[in-house]
């Protein structure tokens, strides 16, 4: 794995590790490749950056503030504009674009171009000028077409790259009032205060400048390096800096010494992120001269470690290079004795070499990469990385989210009832009051709340509270708390959380009959629990409402103060399954993909959702249960159940893995913070647009539809991709396999050369053409019905099977030239290499249409129009050009009337035995 890939990773991986096979693999922290770094002109640009941030985090707030000039209740917009201007944008080019010149010398760069320039050099030094035109013209398209497609392809996903939105919460202040300070300051020699009107707005992070005040909350990445002014209960990932695998508490004051800038109690960093809690900080570094920023600058210009996909596709180009590398010096041979020219040998053995090469790999893949990219952004369906369209094609386990992917993105609050499931105002109240004084990350059961109180309007005497303090949410926990003081003074805990998280801090129950609490025994609870069973049973999710009062004078509170809760009652929400969900399932089973569900959601509630989409009979499994398993064992488990509920994000993680050391390609889709290991984890990481920025960012693909039936057709899509990619290996891999032996054999045998290397090469020119409109064919049903994988191996076996077919036909055409035609002498060399030079191309062009499906070409399966318009020019330009006034340009003569008949039947006969022996195959072997 190169520096870059471990830079991508650690940014968008966070704090989570990512399963390779069935073990956690600990990513290399960025703080260890700066120390290893033998560059010097980072090294000063890493020990400026630390300088910047040890200063400002030995500065109390004020003193930070007034260092960035910035202001304690942000900046104007006059201020961010003039700061945009000296700092630049808040990005970091993981991967700058190239300039058009090396972006087109990329795409010159590569065996197969190189070894026509080798030809194209050697046919000047022998002062053949045609062959130089027509290899240069092979050079040039193939780089151009290439340079085309991939930047208009790049162009396409950054578009839809650009879709997807990143912004950050920050304060900004009106302008107005530093010009009103301003004067008064000029013209009165006074400081006016003004009233604050601090505005709380959402900007792209791109906009983001030094001296900003950023509000962050549970599931932000942080979006620049930063110092942080307020501190709620923060907890912080720093995995991407210092490879630490549990988040750091931060706070806003700095307690004790540091050693380095990661140690900092007050300092947060771009690349990390916010595990839970709440805090506001100040912007000391955007973009390029952040601690990220300057190490990605030193790894901008190195690659990324190669995919499995593209190391496949290129293991297949090598195969075909090193064939033409062994072969060309045995054609060389055998024309340099049996002809006794070794330069007219030399030339034709680099000819055979180039027609052995499949110069257009890489722009077919390109270009059918970028073709599945954009048909699949038509259905809302966004791939940020455009290898990942192989592995969706591929997949065949799809692990999925349950509430707002199954289940309908609004939820409703359906019932507010005590502990004994009566109706009560009072749960309402003390959630609704909870819900809407939180200022932590804002889930869909809080709006439902604050929902419900609006359009139902319903009173709840919520009038006259202020709040004093919370307890933020994080994932370990299962609950937050708001703290309020009411009309009369007296301050009052409200937690809302899970029920068995609630129910672990409380000591007493009250019911809405009943002034006084009881206390919670083991009977109360037996019923507690029962009642909640009982809601979750009719698919209703199921949040504990509880208080603690008499607090008295206390302004300060956390975790610990969240012990001797009064139990109120239930809040019960009703999330009911999409009308598509159903259907999709169906659909994605018909097409080979199993559908698993994992959730962090009690198991009653998950089988509901799951028997009413049609998962009837699913067995499901705990996180408890997950937590004694080893990796053998939990690998046997993720294979027999299709629910898991109760789930941490560690878990989801876990299973993630599992199922991929079990050989199955893995997709997971899902949209919170909980969900981003398993995002990295999988194979596919799918997200949506709505989903939290972590989520986002770790993902591959990005739906804008959240909607399994778009994800459906996204699978689908990236099959018809993956097949077209296939049909061309498959074509330039037998037909290139097919000519080696049919040159081999006319070189023995034949007095002079089979075919003059201008002609050779321009034969493979047409072919090459023939085959652009590949990306745009249509593909079978039957094609796309199951995952595909790559298999190299296959590819082998199909070039071996099929290639030595075209060569019967080659040397019939050569024994129909000798024979009948009398092309018997170095006399009619040009009767006999144009005959075979129409039979040749007109059977290789075929071959596009005989294998490309296994079924009946043009009966059962018909290309697609650009393809079918293309072979029938390719093949009527190769029978025009014996008979055509450059035939003598070529080295060609008019064939005969008669010949065409005597072609007719070969070319019939080819396509007769490779339909017998393509279903040979696809009983044999399968076709994909």
């Amino acid at each position: 794995m190169s520096q870059f890939d471990r830079l991508f990773q650690a940014l968008f991986g966070v704090f989570f590790t990512r399963h390779k096979t069935a073990r956690h693999l600990r990513r290399r922290a960025i703080l260890e490749t700066f120390r290893s770094s033998a560059n010097p002109k980072h090294d000063r640009a890493f020990r400026y950056v630390s300088r910047a941030m040890r200063r400002v985090a030995q500065d109390d707030v004020l003193e930070a503030i007034a260092r960035l000039s910035s202001h304690e209740e942000g900046l104007t917009e006059l201020e961010v504009e003039k700061y945009r201007k000296r700092f630049g944008p808040n990005t970091v080019d993981y991967e700058a674009a190239m300039p058009w010149w090396r972006h087109l010398w990329q795409c010159y760069r590569n065996p197969f171009n190189v070894l026509l320039s080798v030809l194209a050099l050697l046919s000047g030094l022998t002062h053949d000028l045609r062959a130089t035109i027509v290899i240069g013209t092979m050079v040039l398209l193939s780089t151009l077409i290439r340079f085309v497609q991939e930047g208009r392809s790049n162009q396409a996903a950054e578009r839809l790259k650009n879709m997807v939105s990143t912004t950050a919460s920050v304060l900004r202040r009106p302008s107005m009032n530093d010009e009103i300070v301003g004067i008064g300051r000029k013209y009165f020699g006074v400081n006016l205060h003004l009233d604050s009107d601090t505005r709380h707005i959402e900007v792209p992070i791109s906009e983001l400048v030094p001296g900003d005040h950023v509000v962050l909350s549970a599931g932000d990445m942080i979006p620049a390096d930063c110092r942080l002014l307020t501190a709620k209960d923060l907890f912080v990932s720093q995995a991407a800096m210092t490879g630490e695998a549990l988040p750091v508490e931060k706070f806003a004051v700095l307690d004790q010494p540091f050693e380095t800038v990661f140690d900092a109690a007050n300092l947060v960093f771009m690349g990390t992120n916010v595990v839970s809690g709440s805090a506001v900080a100040l912007v000391v570094a955007t973009g390029r001269q952040t601690y990220f920023g300057t190490l990605s600058e030193r790894l901008g210009m190195q690659d990324r470690s190669t995919t499995a996909f593209q190391a496949g596709v290129n293991g297949v180009s090598w195969l075909l290079i090193r064939f033409a590398l062994i072969m060309a010096p045995v054609v060389l041979l055998i024309n340099g004795f049996t002809k006794g020219s070794w330069v007219e040998a030399s030339v034709f053995a680099l000819s055979v070499a180039v027609g052995l090469t499949p110069e257009m790999l890489p722009m077919i893949v390109t270009s059918t990469l970028a073709k599945g990219a954009v048909a699949l952004s038509r259905k809302k369906v966004i791939v940020k990385h455009l290898d990942a369209i192989q592995n969706f094609g591929a997949m065949d386990v799809l692990c999925t989210d349950k509430t707002g992917t199954l289940t309908q993105d609004r939820i409703a609050l359906e019932r507010h009832t005590d502990v004994l499931g009566d109706s009560s105002d009072d749960v309402l109240r003390y959630a609704y009051l909870n819900s809407a004084y939180q200022t932590g990350l804002k889930n869909l059961l809080d709006h439902a709340v604050l929902q419900h109180v609006e359009l139902q309007h319903e009173l709840v005497n919520a009038q006259g509270y202020t709040k004093v303090d919370e307890v933020p949410f994080d994932f370990e926990r299962k609950r937050m708390s708001v703290i309020v003081e009411g009309g009369s003074g007296e301050r009052t805990l409200i937690c809302k959380g899970a029920l068995e998280e609630i129910l672990s801090a409380c000591t007493h129950v009250r019911l809405s009959k009943q002034a006084e609490s009881t206390a919670l025994d083991q009977e109360m609870l037996e019923r507690v629990r029962a009642v909640a069973a009982d809601l979750n049973r009719q698919g209703l999710r199921v949040v504990a409402v509880a208080i603690r009062e008499n607090l008295g004078e206390q302004s300060v509170f956390g975790v610990a103060d969240e012990a001797g809760l009064t139990l109120l009652g239930y809040m019960a929400f009703l999330d009911p399954p999409k009308e598509s969900t159903a259907p999709a399932l169906k659909a994605l089973a018909s097409h080979g993909v199993a559908v698993k569900v994992l959730t962090g959601d009690t198991e009653l509630v998950a089988l509901q959702v799951c028997r009413q989409v049609g998962l009837e009979h699913c067995r499901y499994l705990l996180g408890v249960q997950i937590e004694k398993m080893n990796d053998e064992t939990l690998a046997h488990a993720v294979e027999r159940h299709q629910l898991f509920a109760r789930l941490t994000p560690a878990h989801k993680d876990r299973i993630v893995g599992a199922l991929r050391a079990n050989g199955h390609v893995v997709g997971f889709m899902g949209d919170g913070i909980n969900d981003a290991p398993a995002l990295r984890a999988a194979d596919v990481g799918i997200s949506v647009d709505t989903g939290v920025d972590i989520a986002k960012e770790a993902a591959d693909i990005i739906l804008l539809e959240k909607s399994l039936m778009v994800l459906e057709q996204g699978v689908l899509e990236g099959r018809r991709t993956f097949v077209n990619m296939l049909k061309y290996i498959r074509m330039t891999a037998s037909s290139n396999f097919g000519n080696v032996f049919s040159v081999l054999i006319g070189s023995a045998f034949l007095p002079f050369l089979p075919m003059l290397p201008l002609q050779l090469l321009v034969q493979n020119l047409l072919y090459d053409i023939s085959q652009i409109a590949l990306p745009f064919d249509n593909v079978d049903r039957d094609l796309v019905a199951k995952p595909l994988k790559w298999d190299p191996k296959d590819v082998g076996r199909f070039m071996l099977f099929f290639g030595p077919l075209s060569s019967v036909f080659d040397i019939a055409t050569y024994m129909l030239l000798w024979w009948v035609f009398g092309a018997d002498n170095i006399a009619h060399q040009a009767l006999f290499q144009s005959g075979w030079f129409v039979e040749g191309l007109l059977t290789q062009t075929l071959i596009v249409h005989m294998i490309r499906s296994p079924k009946l070409p043009f009966l059962q399966s018909t290309a697609s129009l650009p393809l079918m318009v293309t072979t029938v020019v390719i093949i009527a330009l190769g029978i025009f050009l014996p008979m055509s006034p450059l035939a003598g340009y070529f080295g060609f003569e008019a064939l005969p009337g008669t010949f065409y008949p005597w072609l007719m039947l070969i070319v019939l006969g080819y396509a007769v035995l490779t339909t017998v022996m393509k279903r040979f195959y696809a009983r044999r072997f399968g076709w994909v």
